[in-house]
């Protein structure tokens, strides 16, 4: 039983393309297709109208006006029904004051969340834990994250992946740990000795010849 549950959770590997898919939600069916040429936020969340859920919808939708500047489309899941999704997106607008402005997918047959190996049978067989991927807009998969299902996720941090991603992928450098925008990044290394001997002439701030910063 152990090795036919560890078989069941399937993982897409960062760097890979997204797997395919379509899907109902609650703004229509949407493919994967439908968002190349934009980057994408996949969250799968365990059930609608729970407690720690909600609150991720609030915060969700508190970020999507910056997830929309940096050319982010945000796409939530859970295996409940279209009936439940609408009905949920209707108490959260209701009660809290907060109209969810991004689709939901309604995965009742497990589809996608077994694509994206959203599903851990130690924590649930029929809930989907926190899962967040960020896709690029070629469709590959950048950011993989999971979380517990009584752990809700941080925003901040979400966004500061998307514009440690979006920087690198424009300035072809690195970002240290807890980098966020306007601090300095970090410099490939150099690949060869006469590299690293210019590394040191080329201007940057350099701790050793294999770590230097820069400012953007």
């Amino acid at each position: 039983m152990e090795n036919q549950e560890k078989t069941e959770v399937g993982l897409p590997l960062i760097g890979e393309k997204a797997p395919d898919f379509e899907a109902v939600t609650t703004q229509g069916t949407l493919r994967l297709s439908d968002f190349e040429g934009s980057w994408l936020v996949l969250f799968s969340h365990p059930a609608d109208f729970t407690p720690v859920c909600t609150t991720e919808f609030i915060a969700f939708t508190g970020i999507y006006s910056e997830l929309q500047k940096r050319n982010t489309e945000l796409l939530g899941l859970s295996v409940d029904s279209v009936s439940s999704h609408i009905a949920w997106v209707r108490n959260v607008e209701e009660k809290m004051g907060v109209k969810i402005p991004f689709p939901i997918i309604a995965d009742l047959n497990k589809e996608v969340s077994k694509k994206f190996g959203m599903i851990h049978p130690a924590q649930s067989r029929t809930e989907t834990v926190r899962c967040v991927f960020i896709i690029d807009p070629e469709s590959k998969i950048r950011t993989i994250l999971y979380y517990p299902l009584t752990t809700g996720r941080n925003m901040k941090e979400i966004l500061r992946i998307i514009d440690a991603l979006q920087t690198t992928d424009e300035h072809k450098v690195a970002t240290p740990a807890n980098w966020n925008v306007g601090d300095p990044v970090v410099v490939p290394p150099p690949n060869s000795t006469e590299g690293a001997e210019e590394r040191i002439k080329e201007g940057y701030d350099c701790k050793d010849w294999y770590l230097c910063f820069k400012k953007l």
